[in-house]
């Protein structure tokens, strides 16, 4: 603990050990004891003498000179002033200088006291509630036990107890003799009949046994008091008065922290920790696991050579002024680190104390001291545990930080400052649209990159002579010269730089980029990199920072550049695929419409017919024939195409033949998978370029927009809601017959409501269908924008919505977005929005905790080798189908741990140690084979995880590498997704068929911490008949089946039965549901309930 001699380089470490000082090791730290709470002299704006910012213990305030002013400059480095007492040296040492308070009674440190489990409760085997009585006044704590007191006291309580037992024998045997006498008198005996005299002889007897049996109640009770005194047992304040006026020699008690330091002094670890061994061998269940916290901590304190008693604070150590500083405002008013309050408070009380110890006041008053002094160190230590009594300010009533509050959390120093460093040569602006950009490149404002590279353009400006010095550069660039903006052109050819957007949910969040220099103030960022940063152009902002070393932009140009990040981590699918008006440009495009200008035209080649294009002989989605050269061989053929398919194809890979269809969003994305998988990344992102070049040219020329004549109302709408009202009255109307139930009423309702609402949107649907060169059809159909859904609402009926709590509104919105809401329609469809508003709000952050967890839990799996592992797994297409996952995809990337056979030829298709491509994908499905063994991590013996073992690293579609941190991409590819869904549940405006991602994201969390969901459905396990068997406030549903037995099935009190008795259920089939939560319960096989009851039911099988 003690500080090394002689000078000490605080960058030249390994580690930090962390441990509980001791008072002599605060007092080495210390350079000398704060005894005054002043800070600061308001006249003369110098620190206080001996008070918390003195600069004798913490060192001068200016460099070089002590407080009086009588040694000034460096030539009297380390002289301390006989006058003032100051040593002259510089004033950073005010940042390291310690200083301390020496305490009038020993305090209980809060950390080691009110700590989960307590440790000085563990080490005197004490609950916190006693130990926080004696620590604050209210009980006693035996300190020390006078065993051969107690042994003599023992004895005397048998001596005395014998000797009043006979002294009351004897005086009945008197009273007993004196009454025969009397007995014996004639004269008595005509006085008293014989009945009195029995009774009263019982009287007597009655009188003598209660006596006795006093006398031992109160031996008992003296005995058990006295054997109970022990050290370390808390006793209350009346309890303590009795026992110290019968055993005031046998024991000694105490109350205070002062008693605490003395139990725990007297500990002897070794003997204690040999104690607790032979304990703990005789010991068994809760006992057992209590005495090894014990011993573990008493070892880990004999180990460390910390002494129990240290966790009792004689020395305080002060914090060197620096950290919680006091700056002037511009009132002249002052503003403090809230530590400075905090030692005041105690600096204060313990000085108060001293006085009144040292007058000799009356105990209670000093008592009362004494736990102000506690609880002025305990808010010092800690504001924030003390239930009831924080101390906040005088003003605003903020709770005061104390160091604890400054080391935790979010905003404390180690998350905050240590982990969360602020940088240099970075910048912050809004992103706009930079579409004239390569994938490579983002347009940074001239006036930020001159920041960024200030220090390079300034050492070109010297280099070059055209400035001598750093000042005269400065100049130069303040001026704006020409030569200026040349030398930073020039410096940002040669340079990466890093764009990062908050939140960084995955690796892709920050990319390097080429600077280009723009005019403006805003960041142009490529839009086909959207997609990796999750941006749009709503008014979002990215920071810019500039890697300095040469080997950091190395990795920059080589990792983290953004044409080399094409994959998504989490999937291994194209990340940069062209969306919205890209994707819009590129379908309209490739439409192609009968009857339009040039029809049949046939064209000698591309040129010729692009040229008849773009002097209007032919429109752009006209049939038309031309020669084109197909393929790598460019084999001459006469195609039936439009002009703007040959446009497209004109700039595209000769490797992906002839495209001659209509592009929508998903073959653009297809395409580029295929691109990637064949022709690498480099030439992957020029089509992407081309895309996006394309895409925005022809969105331009297409000049699409939607108006309200674009939203198409199907006739038949009106003719389908009659229907329904219909039905709806009918339903009704059995209702209130009494032939069904309010559930059965509600449900029935519910459906024919979804039924009307598909209905409408299939007819709207072929509708569109019917008008192609419909805009909102365009939008939708090529997938640039919108979907179904959104439409139905625009056009069709808003449908069914959602309450806060989750349950579907009965009442339909039949109208749509076109024609408007009624008054009362508007207020039920504001419900969905509200929840989608408050949903995003607060599930993002437990989307964001979620992948903090997981971040945490997996941070050290990482590929650390590549052996012939054991651990496999066989992948079979049944239970691929079964889980509702693609066989093929489940295989991608994995490493063959056997040969893949042909079933029907026995023919070797891929052999052992294969890593599964696309190409070998495409073979197994091909031949439906129908299972692959595959190396798998979950029985990978290595300490981290192997190659083999984890196969394809999917961001960058090659064997994973050597180092990769797999479980940290894991943990982002799960909390990635999640975090966006979050965003999205507000879209669908609360509709009550749109899936609500909270009960998806809470289901997530579920699952990853072994949790049972809160209502979970009960599940039939056979086929039977269902009885079912009612009770107060429970259903018993029994299931029998004839051949195979019976199956029972337990509900919960808001379990609804959907099944009557002796009805046939067929495997799988709901036969209860949640009216909470609507999970619901399915038996396991076809059977014929027999029996229903109170939260049961009976099925028998089948």
């Amino acid at each position: 603990m003690t500080p090394p001699k002689g000078p000490r380089k605080h960058e030249d470490f390994n580690a930090i050990s962390l441990s509980v000082a001791s008072p002599e090791a605060v007092l080495s730290w210390s350079s000398g004891e704060v005894t005054k709470p002043e800070t600061i002299n308001y006249r003369t704006q110098k620190p206080e003498r001996d008070g918390l910012f003195c600069e004798k213990i913490f060192g001068p305030t200016k460099n070089w000179e002590c407080y009086c002013g009588k040694y000034k400059r460096i030539r009297y480095r380390g002289v301390v002033c006989e006058k003032c007492g100051v040593e002259v040296t510089r004033s950073i040492v005010r940042r390291e200088r310690m200083g301390h308070i020496s305490l009038a009674v020993p305090v209980t440190h809060i950390w080691f006291l009110r700590s989960t489990p307590s440790r000085i409760g563990l080490l005197l085997d004490l609950p916190i509630k006693g130990i926080e009585q004696v620590i604050y006044f209210a009980a006693y704590i035996i300190i020390s036990v006078d065993h051969e007191s107690k042994k003599e006291v023992l004895q005397q309580l048998d001596e005395d107890y014998k000797h009043y037992k006979q002294q009351i024998q004897d005086e009945f045997k008197a009273k007993s003799n004196e009454f025969k006498a009397k007995k014996r008198d004639k004269k008595v005996e005509k006085e008293v009949t014989a009945e009195a005299e029995t009774e009263e002889m019982l009287r007597m007897e009655d009188s003598y046994a209660q006596k006795i049996t006093e006398l031992d109640a109160q031996h008992n009770q003296a005995r058990e008091d006295l054997e109970a005194l022990q050290a370390g047992k808390v006793i209350g304040e009346i309890e303590y008065r009795e026992l110290s006026m019968k055993f005031g020699h046998v024991f000694h008690a105490g109350t205070g922290a002062e008693s605490i330091r003395k139990i725990l002094e007297l500990m002897d670890l070794p003997a204690f920790i040999k104690t607790l061994k032979t304990d703990l061998k005789s010991s068994s269940g809760q006992r057992q696991k209590k005495i090894t916290r014990r011993l573990v901590l008493a070892s880990a304190l004999e180990r460390a050579c910390i002494r129990p008693e240290w966790m009792v604070v004689t020395q305080l150590p002060v914090i060197p002024p620096d950290l919680r500083p006091m700056v002037q405002l511009d009132g002249g008013r002052f503003a403090a680190s809230d530590l400075n309050d905090l030692y005041r408070r105690v600096i204060n009380r313990n000085n108060r104390l001293r006085r009144l110890i040292a007058i000799g006041a009356p105990e209670v008053i000093c008592r009362n001291e004494k736990r102000m002094l506690q609880e002025a160190v305990d808010t010092l230590f800690n504001n924030s545990v003390r239930a009831g009594r924080a101390v906040f300010t005088a003003g605003d009533k903020r709770k005061l930080r104390s160091l604890s509050d400054m080391l935790k959390g979010k905003q404390g120093r180690f998350r905050q400052n240590l982990l969360g460093k602020r940088v240099d040569y970075s910048g912050r602006s809004v992103i706009v649209v930079g579409p004239q950009l390569k994938l490579n490149e983002c347009g940074i404002p001239k006036e930020m990159a001159l920041k960024l590279f200030k220090p390079f353009v300034i050492g070109e400006l010297i280099r070059q002579e055209l400035a001598h010095n750093v000042k005269g550069a400065e100049r130069l660039i303040e001026g704006g010269k020409k030569e200026v903006w040349d030398i930073l052109e020039q410096e940002t050819k040669e340079r990466y730089v890093l764009l990062n957007r908050a939140p960084t949910l995955h690796r892709l969040g920050i990319q390097a980029f080429k600077p280009v220099l723009i005019e403006g103030k805003a960041i142009q960022i490529h839009p086909l990199v959207c997609a990796a940063f999750n941006a749009d152009f709503d008014g979002d902002q990215m920071a810019v920072h500039l890697p300095l070393s040469e080997k950091a932009q190395q990795e920059a140009k080589e990792l983290m550049v953004s044409d080399h990040n094409l994959l998504k981590p989490s999937a291994g699918e194209p990340i940069i695929t062209p969306s919205q008006d890209m994707v819009l440009g590129v379908y309209f495009l490739t439409q192609a419409f009968k009857g339009r200008k040039g029809e049949g035209m046939v064209f000698s080649d591309i040129n010729e017919a692009i040229n008849a294009y773009r002097m209007q002989y032919v429109d752009l989605h006209a049939f038309i024939k031309a020669r084109v050269l197909v393929g790598v061989e460019e084999k001459p053929e006469i195609i039936e195409t439009t002009v703007g398919r040959l446009i497209l194809n004109s700039f595209l890979p000769k490797e992906l033949g002839y495209i001659n269809r209509s592009l929508g969003k998903n073959d653009l994305h297809s395409m580029l998978a295929e691109i990637l998988d064949t022709l690498g990344t480099e030439i992957t992102a020029k089509v992407a370029d081309l895309f996006k070049r394309i895409g925005f040219k022809f969105a331009t020329k297409s000049g699409l927009s939607i108006s309200v004549f674009d939203m198409i109302v199907p006739t038949e709408r009106e003719g389908i809601l009659k229907e329904a009202d219909e039905l709806i009255r009918k339903i009704n109307n059995q209702y209130w017959k009494g032939w069904i139930t309010e559930d059965e009423r509600y449900n029935h309702a519910i459906r024919l409501w979804s039924r009307v609402k598909n209905d409408i949107a299939a007819k709207m649907i072929d509708l569109f269908k019917k008008h192609p060169e419909n805009h909102i059809y365009y939008m939708i159909d090529s997938g640039a924008r919108g979907n179904w859904g959104q439409i139905t609402q625009l056009c069709g009926m808003k449908g069914l919505v959602a309450n806060p709590s989750g349950k579907t509104i009965e009442l339909p919105i039949r109208s749509n977005l076109k024609g408007g809401f009624s008054i009362l329609e508007y207020f039920i469809a504001t419900h969905g929005g509200r929840k989608g508003k408050s949903d995003t709000a607060l599930k993002t952050a437990e989307a964001g905790y979620l992948t903090r967890r997981l971040v945490d839990a997996v941070q050290d799996v990482v590929v650390i080798e590549n052996i012939d592992s054991l651990a496999h797994y066989v992948v079979t297409r049944a239970e691929s189908e079964h889980i509702g996952e693609k066989f093929e995809r489940r295989i991608y990337g994995r490493t063959l741990y056997s040969d893949v056979v042909d079933p029907k030829t026995g023919e070797i298709v891929a052999e052992k140690d294969t890593e599964i491509g696309t190409a070998l994908v495409s073979k197994i499905e091909a031949l439906n084979i129908p299972e692959v063994t595959i190396y798998s991590i979950m029985g990978c013996t290595t300490d981290g995880i192997c190659q083999k073992c984890y196969g394809r690293d999917l961001g960058t579609n090659k064997t994973v590498q050597l180092g990769t941190a797999v479980g940290i991409i894991a943990a982002q590819s799960i909390g990635e997704p999640g975090t966006q869904l979050t965003m999205r549940t507000f879209h669908m405006g609360g509709v009550a068929d749109g899936s609500d991602i909270t009960q998806g994201l809470t289901r997530v969390e579920e699952l990853f911490e072994a949790r049972s969901p809160k209502f979970s459905a009960v599940l039939a396990e056979i086929s039977g008949i269902v009885s079912l068997k009612s009770k107060k406030d429970e259903t018993e549903v029994l299931i029998t089946a004839e051949d195979l037995g019976e199956d029972q099935y337990d509900l919960n009190p808001d379990f609804e039965v959907l099944v009557k008795k002796g009805e046939v259920i067929r495997p799988k089939q709901i036969i209860a549901r949640s009216r909470i939560d609507k999970t619901t319960l399915k038996s396991k096989d076809e059977g014929r309930v027999f029996k229903i009851e109170d939260h049961r039911i009976l099925v028998k099988h089948t």
